[in-house]
């Protein structure tokens, strides 16, 4: 476990289908119902996710409206409902 003093750990099983629970403390704190995670080494990192809240230095283009659409374009808001749905 991470002996950083900001790190809080707890021991989660891992149900017979992969599933953990997330603490409903952690779950209030962070007011998301998506995470992303990530591994590093044998580290595996659980970051809470907000689709709407945007850091432009992390975006890439996934999305090509001319490319990936026949040249029609789509709205923002419309792209974030399809991947919302997701």
């Amino acid at each position: 476990m991470n002996n950083n003093k900001n790190t809080t750990g707890k021991i989660q099983k891992v149900t017979s289908q992969g599933q953990i629970t997330l603490p409903i403390a952690w779950r209030r704190k962070f007011n998301t119902d998506q995470v992303i995670l990530r591994t590093k080494g044998n580290v595996l990192e659980i970051e809470a996710f907000d689709l709407l809240v945007r850091n432009e230095d992390d975006e890439y283009t996934v999305f090509d409206a001319i490319r990936d659409n026949k040249g029609k374009g789509v709205k923002a808001q419309d792209f974030l409902e399809i991947l919302k749905k997701k």
